[in-house]
């Protein structure tokens, strides 16, 4: 359930960077906070379980950040 969450938003997050790149950074920090808190908690499990935690937390943080930057990107190249 949460993957398809994290799909949609990015899917959402790239279509609103290509038609509004000023306001998609808005949406992609508020995408990005609940997996930074997450990441930050998951780090201070002990041992390997905190690294492990952390990476999943980290990986919807990247896929959002890079959508974000690809819709952004396709903006910029646009002819129009």
């Amino acid at each position: 359930m949460l993957i398809a969450a994290v799909i949609v938003f990015c899917v959402v997050l790239v279509v609103l960077a290509f038609l509004a790149p000023r306001l998609s950074r808005y949406l992609q920090r508020a995408g990005d906070k609940p997996f930074q808190i997450g990441e930050r908690k998951g780090a201070q499990a002990p041992g390997g379980l905190g690294s492990w935690l952390q990476k999943a937390f980290s990986k919807p943080r990247k896929a959002i950040r890079k959508s974000g930057s690809e819709g952004r990107e396709g903006r910029a190249k646009a002819p129009f």
